[in-house]
């Protein structure tokens, strides 16, 4: 698994006509799962109370953290251990999905999952690493 520090990264490539910096954000690869089945229901326990704190707790939050843990085990059983590519799955699979009962979209589930994934890794989210700011 890459550094964290390694995360965000700037490219010195110059852009051949404005000499623009080019900043790059790397690749994020999970270890390979010892248990996928375990992981899976971790996610939708955590993504349930993510749900569930973010606005009201109902009953369909169950249903959409249990949808896109199934997804996301079968991502990781398949092999899959790339952030993006886990991310894009939920995304994707969750379009079929009918949020009509729910404040929530298939875009906010996926970003939950994908914040989530990096707050288990100890990444923060907002900078791209684990440094705590300075006080």
């Amino acid at each position: 698994m890459p550094d964290s520090k390694d995360f965000l990264s700037k490219e010195s490539a110059q852009n051949a006509d404005s000499g623009a910096e080019v900043s790059t954000i790397e690749s994020i690869e999970l270890p390979p799962p010892e248990d996928a089945v375990q992981e899976g229901q971790w996610l939708k326990a955590t993504l349930h109370r993510w749900l569930n704190e973010e606005f009201l707790p109902e009953i369909i939050n169950e249903h959409i953290a249990a949808r896109a843990a199934q997804v996301f085990t079968r991502q990781r059983m398949e092999g899959e251990n790339n952030l993006n590519a886990l991310v894009l799955a939920v995304l994707t699979e969750m379009q079929g999905y009918d949020f009509s009962k729910s404040f929530y979209s298939e875009f906010a589930i996926a970003n939950a999952v994908g914040d989530l994934l990096l707050e288990s890794l100890g990444i923060e989210k907002c900078c791209g690493n684990n440094e705590q700011p300075n006080d």
